[in-house]
């Protein structure tokens, strides 16, 4: 039986600070799939900016791949999805010198959503240990199960002793009566139940399934950001996803399923273009404002069915936006919407980051901060050394995030089990596991 069955996400096991380990995530979007394999090594120096993370990023291995068999972030072809996870995992898999064997996978689909609870438990004994947090968590985990959704985060936002909130870490102080302020992200259930049977059809386990908003802030955010209070807007291709953090803590999450993906198909009906081509034409030269030279900057366009013999049409930078920005204000008037009814709108100097593929349009910023009434910049991964250049951008922000869960992975409860490893070498490894197991 998976834990989804029981209405909860998998959750890894943490990563001691004082230990080195090695970590696999998966980045399953609507337009690509992403597998990175890192080694977490303890942290050699302090970093003012990131002084939450316990470990040093390296990167060993890096695939990436055009997703097949997705839909805003869901599975809508199986086979297709599978053979595009294999083709991810086994590049990455080539370039480390590894076999995966478990990985840590981004969650974007489902109507991410936060509710609050309060959960409290006795002390059988006079002072608070990890066993009482672990109950607590656990109990507020069960509680937060809800018939057709499932828990990916139960993350405590502040303690409670005898009556008294506001506690950041009970451990050792002396207490009756425990209490736990606990913010939860669920999701529905068929899109990550999905996502997991695609991954396992190729012989990997699931070890932690993580909000995409949240793993993105953890890659994208300095630590003061997310003490002053920041919003993580994650834009996909099929779906935004928003991530609200305070006081150095994930308090909030929101999507809905639109994404770049919609900038896409609008551009290729105004432009009579092909999808691919459209793509293209966004990527390289799309934009929300126009300038001066964006008159004369001409590019040709592929009408769609044409004869491969004759000339392209040819149209001016600047007739694009009339096609990118209306869908790309529909966007943001939703992220504006979604944040006016989140615990965000109580910070009013909260900055705004944007990520994800569809922030990389030119001029983005600037209307995002006229509409948001906020000030914005655009995220892209911090503190992770050996990224390929082209994944250093937003469109990585997820990818990178996964890797660094598992230092913030100690935040929420999990349940011990036998899990296989994150990775083994070669054959002798494999033998040697299996004595192990076998005897």
């Amino acid at each position: 039986m998976t834990p989804l069955q029981f209405g909860v996400a998998p959750k890894m096991k943490p990563v001691s600070p004082k230990r080195a380990a090695l970590v696999a995530a998966l980045d399953i979007g609507t337009s690509k799939i992403v597998c990175v394999i890192a080694r977490l090594e303890p942290a050699r120096q302090h970093n003012d900016v990131l002084r939450r993370r316990s470990h040093d990023i390296e990167i060993l291995g890096f695939g990436h791949t055009e997703a097949r068999g997705m839909k805003a972030g869901s599975v809508a072809d199986l086979e297709a999805a599978d053979h595009a996870i294999r083709q991810a995992v086994e590049i990455a898999e080539r370039s480390a010198g590894v076999h995966l064997e478990s990985v840590a996978v981004s969650v974007s689909a489902g109507r991410l959503g936060s509710e609050r609870f309060t959960a409290s438990v006795d002390v059988p004994g006079p002072s608070i240990r990890d066993g009482d947090i672990a109950r607590l968590l656990q109990a507020g985990s069960q509680h937060s199960a809800r018939e057709g959704r499932v828990v990916l985060h139960s993350l405590p936002l502040g303690y409670a002793i005898d009556g008294v909130h506001g506690i950041r870490d009970p451990r050792g102080m002396l207490a009756r009566r425990f209490g736990l302020d606990m913010h939860v992200v669920t999701a529905d259930i068929a899109a990550p139940r999905n996502l997991m049977l695609a991954i396992e059809r190729g012989q990997l386990a699931v070890e932690a399934m993580v909000a995409s908003p949240y793993t993105a802030g953890l890659s994208v955010l300095a630590d003061d950001e997310a003490d002053l209070g920041a919003a993580v807007v994650d834009m996909g291709a099929g779906t935004t996803t928003i991530a609200v953090f305070s006081g150095g803590r994930f308090v909030h999450a929101d999507g809905f399923a639109v994404g770049g993906g919609h900038v896409t198909m609008d551009l290729a009906r105004g432009l009579n273009a092909r999808v691919a081509d459209a793509e293209r034409i966004k990527t390289f030269y799309g934009t929300v404002v126009s300038g001066m030279s964006d008159e004369r900057d001409m590019i040709p366009v592929p009408a769609v069915g044409s004869d491969s013999r004759e000339p392209p049409q040819v149209i001016s930078r600047a007739a694009l936006v009339p096609f990118i920005r209306p869908r790309v204000e529909e966007i943001l008037e939703m992220i504006r919407d979604r944040l006016s009814a989140s615990p965000f709108a109580a910070e009013p100097q909260g900055t705004v980051v944007l990520t994800g593929g569809a922030s990389q349009l030119a001029g983005l910023p600037d209307i995002a901060s006229r509409i948001l009434g906020r000030q914005v910049r655009i995220g892209r991964p911090l503190g992770v050394s050996g990224l390929p250049e082209a994944a250093k951008g937003p469109a990585f922000a997820v990818a990178a995030g996964l890797l660094v869960y598992p230092q913030a992975a100690h935040l929420e409860h999990f349940e011990p089990r036998k899990t296989r490893q994150v990775m083994t070498g070669g054959y002798f490894a494999k033998v040697g596991r299996w004595l192990r197991e076998s005897f």
